[in-house]
């Protein structure tokens, strides 16, 4: 897979005329029917829609977890949807970052671990790991709690958790499926206003589904779905 350039301010995704279809005939079911969308570096897209609008659809093709049944797909100078699966992986690997709604984090293994376990796979050695998991605490202000165990940690603490873990690798895209679904208000706001500060101080672009209007005035862009198609796509003046 060719290396992607990492210019800057430049488009990061183009999406042209993408489509996905689950079935075939009479019980084809379109979740995307034909949709354009470009990102650049350094964006904060919230999507937004009801259930079956197409809004998870499109951030599982957009992180490789997914491929349209018609359409591009480019991520930088890289036609995502040309390549195997054992490329779009390494796309993923070395250029993603996620969140979920579960967190996803290991129960038993304390929270600098579940950090450094990105960087396990890419093969990075044990001091530097362990170096670049404490840093990636830090930032989400967690420093004191390396080895807690998501047990130990509240909710709030767990999606922090599972943030530094998706930014330990330093990726070009983070993707946040439902980041404060399980969290209070409080928590959920606190979590937002970190989210808001790694895309303004490390220009770290992130691109979040959700269904929670105040969750998506912290993005710069608001896209609406419905019935697999872009209703609306709107600068939020909030954010500027």
């Amino acid at each position: 897979m060719a290396k992607a350039s990492k210019n800057g301010n430049q488009t990061l995704i183009k999406l042209c005329k993408v489509s996905k279809i689950y079935g075939s005939g009479q019980a084809a079911m379109y979740a995307l029917r034909g949709i354009d969308m470009q990102i650049r570096q350094g964006d904060f897209v919230a999507i937004m829609g009801p259930s079956g609008s197409g809004k998870s659809t499109c951030l599982n093709i957009l992180g490789c977890l997914d491929t349209p049944s018609d359409g591009t797909y480019v991520f930088r100078d890289i036609v995502v949807n040309e390549l195997n699966h054992n490329q779009r992986a390494m796309l993923r690997r070395h250029y993603l970052g996620f969140v979920f709604q579960g967190y996803n984090l290991l129960n038993r293994t304390s929270a600098l671990e579940n950090i450094e376990l990105p960087l396990i796979y890419r093969g990075i050695p044990v001091e530097e790991r362990q170096s670049r998991a404490a840093k990636a605490l830090d930032e989400v202000g967690l420093k004191g709690w390396e080895k807690h165990t998501p047990g130990e940690l509240s909710g709030g603490q767990q999606q922090r958790v599972a943030i530094a873990r998706a930014i330990v690798t330093e990726p070009a895209l983070l993707m946040a499926d439902e980041p404060t679904g399980n969290l209070d208000t409080v928590r959920s706001h606190e979590i937002m206003e970190l989210l808001e500060k790694l895309n303004r101080q490390q220009g770290i672009t992130i691109v979040m589904v959700t269904h929670e209007q105040d969750m998506a005035k912290y993005a710069k862009r608001i896209i609406h779905f419905l019935d697999g198609l872009i209703l609306s796509d709107n600068k939020n003046r909030r954010a500027e």
